[in-house]
């Protein structure tokens, strides 16, 4: 690990200006994930600016939903009484993601910061366009069973690794950041990006932009909302494919629907023409099979990972039935 500067500033706008002003500082929290990336020789920061100390780390209401500071630990969302009971799949996904003790330490902005798990990314003597942008993407010829089979481009087929990212994308979030001049807004769905051209940005979040908050509006979801992922083992593994899905049920017909799947693609995928598939149909078997046959239009594979053609859809059949309650 190289050497590098630390400093904990107590006001935002300090941290702000501390980045603006070095190009290669970095924001840390818990450092789950930004601590092993230079374990590995990937990043190599020259300062870290610690942002602990400012005051985003508050789960409140905001208006019908809810306001989630940035530096609340995944532990405290999955096990917030107001995330419970308004948002399960929030809680659900959380629990699904890492172990215990980095639930204890990592943060929500952390969480959907968090760099992809792709072998060529963290093995340094590989190429890999994401970490080292012309160098080519290993994983096209190389062993590729976790790579992508949605929205993936000839310089990255690497996939996210944030479980709580796929169900903040169902959940229609916002993510609030700050500036050195002014607050924004960024819809959950357009925060991270796909890889096109500029694989090495995972998100439109600006070099001088600091998440503070999460915001998640009010849904009719609570009771119809199931969070599954499959891995290759039962703990402390990431997604294969993982599924969001949230139903609004009336009687026994959908009035609304929202699906984002983890696993396939650069970025949480939101399936928006099979949630409208599935508006005013019947909670039923077929008509689960017809959204996820919808859902994958337009998904593609590779030598090893063309079993994500089939273990998807069956997985988007498989929480649409739990979230409605079908056995």
């Amino acid at each position: 690990m190289n050497p590098f500067q630390y400093i904990r500033p107590s006001r935002a706008k300090a941290a702000i200006e501390a980045l603006t002003k070095d190009p290669k500082a970095r924001f840390i929290a818990g450092g789950t994930n930004l601590i092993d990336l230079m374990k590995h020789g990937v990043m190599a920061p020259e300062k870290l600016v610690d942002v602990n100390l400012l005051p985003y780390k508050k789960i409140e209401k905001k208006g019908n939903g809810i306001r989630i500071g940035a530096l609340v630990s995944n532990k405290a969302v999955a096990e917030d009484k107001l995330v419970l009971e308004k948002f399960p799949l929030l809680s659900q996904a959380l629990l699904a993601g890492a172990s215990a003790q980095l639930r204890n330490m990592a943060t929500v902005g952390g969480n959907i910061m968090q760099r992809t798990r792709c072998y060529y990314f963290y093995d340094t003597a590989l190429p890999c366009n994401k970490r080292e942008p012309g160098t080519g993407c290993g994983a096209l010829e190389g062993i590729h069973d976790m790579h992508a089979i949605f929205g993936f481009s000839d310089n990255c087929i690497a996939v996210h690794p944030s479980d709580m990212a796929v169900a903040l994308a169902a959940l229609d979030a916002t993510v609030v950041v700050a500036g050195p001049k002014r607050e924004r807004q960024i819809p959950f769905v357009d925060f991270h990006r796909l890889p096109g051209n500029t694989p090495e940005q995972d998100t439109n979040l600006q070099k001088d932009e600091l998440i503070i908050a999460v915001d998640i509006p009010e849904s009719p979801f609570a009771k119809h909302a199931h969070y599954l992922k499959v891995r290759e083992r039962a703990s402390y593994a990431f997604a294969l494919v993982s599924v969001a899905a949230a139903l609004d049920i009336s009687g026994n017909n959908i009035r609304d629907a929202r699906l984002a799947m983890g696993g396939v693609a650069h970025k949480p995928w939101r399936l928006f023409e099979a949630e409208k598939a599935l508006v005013g149909k019947p909670a039923s078997q077929q008509t689960f099979q017809q959204a996820a046959e919808i859902a994958m239009r337009g998904a593609k594979a590779f030598e090893h990972n063309a079993y994500k053609l089939e273990l998807a859809p069956r997985s988007l059949v498989q929480a649409l039935k739990t979230a409605a309650g079908i056995s």
